[in-house]
């Protein structure tokens, strides 16, 4: 059976751990700890560790969810779940103060998954409050990032389906560079 792990990344309250519990076909494994940083994101608890799913794709193919802590002092989790990771799905709240911002940061933290198999952008929360259109955000991954081909979503984390499709989009992807050869790009972080 052919296996892919991927990583959902991306700031504190951006649906990460509801993206994995919606896709996941096993019990999500949670590392949730009260949120020291209410002020910050408005919710009562906050991942500290991963959330772990699984899920089939086909008949042949499991996909490994890991989800990483989205507060920068937990850094060092990400350095320890990118390592096995083919590709990254980067969930970025329309409502964060500077979406791009974070857009931009996680992008550059996690450049290496770009490298490796693949990357699929989420925006979560487009819904509830008016932040940059897809056509921003484009704008804004071709000026820190000339070159780079993501496909962007708007996307709900608590549908199920609107998760599958950032899912698919993203093992098509990492199994169209694995079967044309395309290396990682050379030099990456």
């Amino acid at each position: 059976m052919a296996e892919h792990v991927i990583l959902f990344t991306g700031p504190m309250g951006a649906g990460k751990t509801t993206a994995i519990q919606s896709l996941s076909e096993i019990d999500v494994v949670r590392t949730e700890a009260n949120n020291s940083e209410r002020h910050i994101v408005d919710k009562a608890t906050t991942t500290v560790a991963l959330d772990y799913g699984e899920i089939l794709v086909g008949s042949e193919e499991k996909v490994r969810l890991y989800g990483i802590p989205g507060q920068k002092r937990f850094n060092f989790m990400w350095t320890i779940l990118k390592k096995r990771a083919k590709g990254m799905i980067l969930l970025v709240n329309a409502d964060a103060p500077d979406p791009l911002a974070e857009l931009t940061f996680f992008l550059d933290e996690f450049r290496v998954l770009y490298d490796r198999g693949g990357v699929v952008i989420g925006v979560t929360r487009a819904d509830v409050m008016a932040g940059p259109t897809l056509a921003e955000i484009y704008e804004a991954l071709e000026r820190t990032n000339p070159g780079l081909v993501i496909p962007v979503f708007t996307v709900d984390p608590r549908e199920r389906d609107q998760m599958q499709n950032l899912l698919l989009t993203l093992v098509v992807n990492i199994e169209m560079r694995a079967a044309f050869g395309m290396p990682s790009v050379a030099g990456s972080r």
